[in-house]
């Protein structure tokens, strides 16, 4: 009966001791769980921190480059102020400079007409007065010179010193068709246009090689430096005066030779 309880209690031992180390399994395995969860939230926590770290640097990056544009922006809008106002500026400028120069031209254009009246007025009294010893000497032959002859004559040259046979009255009316060719006066002539200045635009010595050599038709008198220039001389030499001076206000940056020569004459 002695062993048969024994045996019990040994069982029943054994059961206990059985229970206890289930419970201990248990308890252990809760342990591990628990240790795993808490490795997962210190790994949870960890990636948050460094999510919040990478978006706190991203937000201040972001800042950083956002008050660069901003201030390339304050820059830009500045330099366009700039330019607005140079662009004005200059604009007003050129405006000022516009009306200058219209007042200018203005001004050319009218000392123009105003040279282009007083050489036809001119050209007027000078047929006036050409008329009147006309018709005394309508009976002599007219001298019909030619247009190359007639282009060169409002240049000077030096007449030869020989024995004139006519009278002194007649030099004038002489070195006057010799300076200003016309055709036969037969009646009042109407006022002569305005000359073309296309001939002031060659070179003057180009044009001086085009020109033939001048023929003296009629004799000429002494003592040239004692003498006054005749009114035909003096009113071709205002007409060439005039063309240059419409040539140079028409093209100034051009420099013309005859220019000075033709004021010295």
């Amino acid at each position: 009966m002695s062993i048969v309880f024994l045996r019990q209690e040994q069982l029943s031992l054994l059961h206990g001791l059985h229970l206890e180390i289930l419970s201990l399994q248990k308890r252990c395995t809760e342990r591990e769980t628990d240790r795993q969860t808490d490795r997962q939230r210190e790994r949870e926590r960890e990636l948050q921190k460094q999510i919040t770290l990478k978006m706190f640097k991203n937000h201040s990056d972001l800042r950083w480059e956002l008050s660069q544009k901003s201030v390339l922006v304050g820059a830009l809008r500045a330099s366009l102020k700039e330019k607005e106002r140079s662009f004005l500026e200059e604009l007003k400028h050129r405006s000022h400079r516009t009306t200058a120069l219209n007042n200018e031209l203005q001004k050319q254009t009218e000392t123009a007409a105003y040279l282009s009246f007083q050489l036809h007025s001119a050209k007027q009294k000078l047929q006036q007065q050409r008329r009147r010893p006309a018709q005394p000497g309508a009976d002599k032959p007219p001298v019909h010179p030619s247009p190359q002859a007639s282009a060169s004559c409002p240049t000077t040259i030096k007449p030869k010193r020989r024995s004139s046979s006519r009278p002194s009255s007649n030099l004038p009316t002489e070195r006057a068709r010799e300076c200003v060719p016309r055709e036969r006066v037969m009646g009042p002539e109407e006022p002569m246009a305005m000359p073309d200045p296309a001939l002031f635009l060659y070179p003057y010595r180009h044009r001086s090689r085009l020109r033939p050599p001048h023929k003296h038709t009629l004799q000429e008198a002494e003592g040239e430096e004692s003498e006054e220039l005749d009114q035909g001389a003096s009113v071709s030499r205002l007409s060439t005066t005039f063309d240059l001076l419409v040539f140079m206000i028409s093209k100034p940056e051009l420099h013309l030779e005859p220019l000075g020569k033709t004021f010295a004459l």
